[in-house]
């Protein structure tokens, strides 16, 4: 037995060590691609900044900052949907299932259409406009009003006991009624506002700079450290409410702060990249499908299958785009539908319907 969990130990390093290199391997490729046509030797000279001025801009100050943005938010993105699903013990839970997209979208819009991005509105001049939003204004709202969705689903399953059910169909209700007032906010405004609106809702790593990095990089490093402080527990979470309180698990506590903080991380990353779904679904099914349900391990290879998928995307997103990139959260919804229609409708889940 011991020997078997050795080789089983061995296997999983041997998968994480070969996602990291891979990820590291495609975050080189994914500097290498743009609508620059930069040559590879272009690429090299800049990244030492032996280059033009213009191509140094181009690596360090708009490609690299990209990058880090697809690495940190595919690992928060990816895991957050993990703990989701372990803790509620549902395989299609994800951050947005629990309505905190849905929250972000609407947060953004009524910073952009009622206030400018901050500041009061300016009407349908674009200058005007242009001179008076606030990113950081907008992403603020976006995860204000995502904090505060995820606290009141909380605060209404804390009402009716914390039942995974309860919560998945609260998060569903609660991500309606935002969607609703997403609808009504942008059918009252200008034209330029909800244009604004329509763009900051596509999910772009272009947006991204070395502060918003920084930013998500404190709160998900935060929350995987957290995550994988506490594998033992979610792994006796699996054996049920039940086995998991005689090993003295603490069940509803653990299931309030594992939600709150892979809401947060969700929170922060949208606020800042705009809606990426999928991400959530994809990379915790692939995981488990290679590892099983062994924390230790599942953590860290969800987070680096995330960041592996999200790199993906954007290389894909700025080949296809014909001298512009396309919104990766096109692309990971593209890849994304096909592979939770396969979940849906396996043998498993369709047993469970």
């Amino acid at each position: 037995m011991d020997i078997a969990l050795k080789q089983r130990n061995r296997k999983n390093v041997r998968i994480c060590i070969l996602l990291a290199l891979a990820v590291v391997g495609m975050a080189v490729v994914c500097l290498f691609v743009g609508s620059s046509h930069m040559s590879v030797s272009d690429c090299l000279d800049a990244l030492m900044r032996r280059s033009t001025d213009a191509n140094n801009r181009i690596v360090w100050n708009i490609r690299m900052p990209r990058v880090l943005a697809a690495v940190i938010a595919g690992a928060g993105l990816s895991v957050s949907g993990l703990i989701m699903q372990t803790t509620l013990n549902n395989s299609m839970a994800s951050p947005s299932t629990l309505g905190v997209s849905n929250a972000a979208v609407f947060g953004a819009n009524l910073s952009i259409i009622a206030f400018s991005g901050g500041y009061l509105s300016t009407g349908n001049n674009l200058s005007n406009y242009a001179v008076g939003a606030n990113p950081y204004a907008t992403s603020m709202m976006a995860f204000l009003f995502s904090t505060a969705s995820i606290l009141l689903i909380l605060g209404l399953c804390r009402v009716r006991r914390f039942s995974p059910n309860v919560v998945v169909l609260a998060g569903v209700a609660v991500g309606a009624m935002w969607n609703a007032a997403t609808t009504i906010l942008q059918f009252y405004a200008t034209d330029v506002g909800i244009s604004a609106a329509v763009i900051w809702n596509f999910g772009d790593l272009g947006r991204a700079t070395y502060r918003t990095d920084g930013i998500m990089l404190v709160v998900t490093a935060a929350g995987l450290l957290f995550f994988r402080m506490m594998a033992w527990r979610y792994n006796a979470l699996l054996s049920g409410e039940t086995a998991a309180r005689s090993m003295g698990v603490r069940v509803e506590g653990l299931q309030f702060c594992s939600l709150l903080l892979a809401s947060m991380i969700t929170a922060v990353c949208v606020s800042f990249l705009g809606v990426i779904g999928f991400v959530g679904v994809i990379c915790p099914h692939v995981t488990k499908r290679m590892l099983g349900q062994e924390h230790r391990f599942s953590i860290p290879v969800s987070a680096l299958s995330g960041s592996l998928l999200l790199l993906l995307a954007d290389t894909l997103s700025r080949s296809m785009g014909s001298g512009s990139a396309l919104p990766v959260g096109a692309i990971t919804s593209l890849l994304g539908a096909p592979f939770f229609l396969a979940i849906l409708f396996s043998r498993k889940e369709r047993g469970q319907c």
